[in-house]
């Protein structure tokens, strides 16, 4: 797989951050509780988190759904860490484009 050529803001292009497993909340609530965390430091100043990333026809992007990759928009394969303390089994989310 060639490397994802996506355009990422700055503000996402930060260093890997430690695994907190105490914010390793990642499936809906049944109970309903509104201090469930999914996102536990990933530009926490803005109301809400959204990248937009371009990907050129024949590239293809593995962008993170467990919000704790260092590199996210993009997966750096933090959620084998957090898969392994919560028992849970989220993955990345493949892109492709098709030349």
């Amino acid at each position: 797989m060639r490397p994802c050529r996506a355009s990422i803001p700055r503000r996402h292009q930060s260093a890997p951050r430690p695994f907190s497993r105490s914010l390793c909340v990642t499936r809906a609530n049944p109970a309903g509780d509104k201090d469930v965390i999914i996102n536990p430091d990933i530009d926490k100043d803005s109301d809400k988190v959204a990248s937009m990333m371009t990907v050129k026809a024949g590239d293809k992007c593995v962008v993170c759904r467990c919000w704790r990759s260092g590199t996210f928009p993009l997966c750096d394969g933090s959620h084998v860490a957090h898969n392994k303390a919560t028992g849970d089994n989220v993955g990345p989310a493949i892109v492709s484009v098709e030349k």
